[in-house]
């Protein structure tokens, strides 16, 4: 089967750009403090309850997991010490590590993981689906718990060491019984760092510090996986919203890291020899034109393969991110540089575009002037740069585009939207995605095509 073509999702990869000054740790023991730009402000300190990045990278300071993926994308230990599985492979039998404790110095508990396992299933895909096969969680002593199956899910530690958004977080017994859909009301994990609750103030500034009894593993780090051990005392999270301002922060040395600074700033630090901007994401973000697949015009599979043939995927990545040094085009479904890349299917991208063969196309469709709706987040920097390169890219084919300029927050909840282009509806949206929540069929939301259930579009 010809993947890509038949289910003509469009994804460009963008490498995820930090910046920061060179610290002078060797300075000094005295207590150090990382000043830190967040991509985003912190308003939700639950990581179960959104999807949000701001709220997992809070959760991976906070809170730790029973297992990791390293870099090879292989789920390893973490919280757990050890774990059998029976021959039938329907019992998994698991034992926490020496040691663990909450932030509020109790001790972790099977139980606690049993809740929190629990908790998260009910609002992530990945554990919705492990649930399926599971017949009971149970704790069997303080310090272990068993997953009894019933029908082998040869992927019950990937989804425990589940990578991104919704990370299978683990949280003490009386906050992971908290209603899945409502939010917990403290973040009390066993992670690195503490949460500095009272120092809190939403829309500019978070706080964290050293958590002392935290053990990290005694192996190398090795992305989620490893030991994590903390090298400085505090850090700070500066909600710092115009991007110029928080430019400016770090140029003068106000802030040590900016997370995720628009790339045509990046020659205002030039100058600065003091400031390294540089790629941590080996995997960087995947752009995404989504259709409504269930609407017309995009109902018709002719005209969405008509786009298909008319994109080029350079010219979105020079609107949205600029310097060729911080992207690269990739048309892998799954994510370039993962286990499953692959460009099977993926003629139209790797070889396009076809501007005639969508000519040809867009005649077979049947389509005749139909208006497209196509919502453009103008808040989002990358978001809106995509959205003006559809816009040019589909009137120039002759097809009939109305841009709806609104804000992130709008668009979220207009792309939920069902009803007809009339009353409301719309035919194209973007979003952009990291790689890791896209590495694989059970991660990968955009591809979930479970009818009702299914992502937006």
């Amino acid at each position: 089967m010809k993947l890509f073509p038949l289910l003509l999702r469009l994804f460009v990869a963008v490498a995820a750009v930090v910046l920061s000054v060179r610290p002078s740790w060797a300075e000094a023991a005295a207590p150090t403090t990382l000043r830190f730009i967040p991509q985003a402000d912190l308003r939700s300190i639950d990581p179960i309850w959104t999807t949000a990045y701001v709220t997992r990278n809070f959760g991976y300071l906070v809170f730790d997991t029973l297992f990791a993926l390293d870099k090879n994308f292989k789920p390893q230990p973490q919280m757990v010490d050890h774990w059998q599985v029976s021959d039938d492979k329907l019992t998994y039998r698991f034992t926490l590590r020496d040691g663990l404790k909450w932030h509020d110095g109790q001790p972790v508990r099977a139980v606690d993981c049993v809740a929190s396992i629990e908790r998260w299933a009910k609002r992530d895909p990945f554990g919705q689906k492990m649930m399926e096969a599971v017949a009971t969680i149970k704790a069997t002593d303080d310090k272990s718990f068993t997953i009894a199956l019933k029908a082998p899910f040869p992927l019950l530690l990937n989804a425990l060491g589940k990578l991104s958004s919704n990370v299978p977080f683990m949280m003490p017994e009386r906050l992971a019984k908290t209603d899945p859909f409502q939010q917990i009301p403290e973040a009390i994990g066993s992670g690195p760092f503490k949460f500095v609750k009272s120092e809190w103030v939403p829309g500019n500034k978070a706080v964290f510090v050293k958590n002392p009894d935290y053990l990290p593993r005694q192996e190398a780090p090795s992305f989620a996986a490893g030991g994590k051990i903390p090298k400085v005392d505090r850090v700070e999270w500066l909600y710092i919203p115009d991007p110029a301002t928080a430019a400016a922060a770090l140029n003068s040395g106000e802030a040590d890291w900016y997370e995720q600074p628009p790339t045509d700033l990046l020659p205002v630090f030039a100058g600065n020899p003091d400031v390294v901007v540089a790629t941590v994401d080996p995997l960087g973000n995947q752009g995404i034109l989504r259709f409504n697949h269930v609407q017309p015009p995009f109902d018709n599979f002719k005209l969405r393969e008509a786009v298909l043939n008319l994109v080029n995927q350079r010219d979105y990545m020079r609107a949205a991110a600029g310097d060729p040094r911080y992207w690269k085009t990739c048309v892998a479904l799954f994510g370039c540089a993962t286990p499953l890349a692959t460009e099977a299917g993926a003629e139209a991208l790797l070889h396009g575009p076809d501007p005639g063969q969508a000519k040809a196309l867009i005649a077979a469709s049947g389509y005749h002037g139909e208006r497209i709706v196509l919502l453009d987040a103008t808040d989002q920097p990358v978001v809106h740069a995509q959205a003006l390169v559809t816009l040019a890219m589909l009137r120039q084919a002759g097809l009939n585009v109305e841009l709806q300029a609104l804000d992130w927050g709008t668009l979220i909840t207009r792309r939920a939207s069902k009803a007809p282009l009339a009353e409301g509806g719309w035919s194209i949206f973007h979003t952009w995605v990291a790689a890791p929540d896209l590495a694989s069929p059970a991660v990968n939301a955009p591809l979930r095509a479970n009818d009702g259930k299914a992502w937006f579009g």
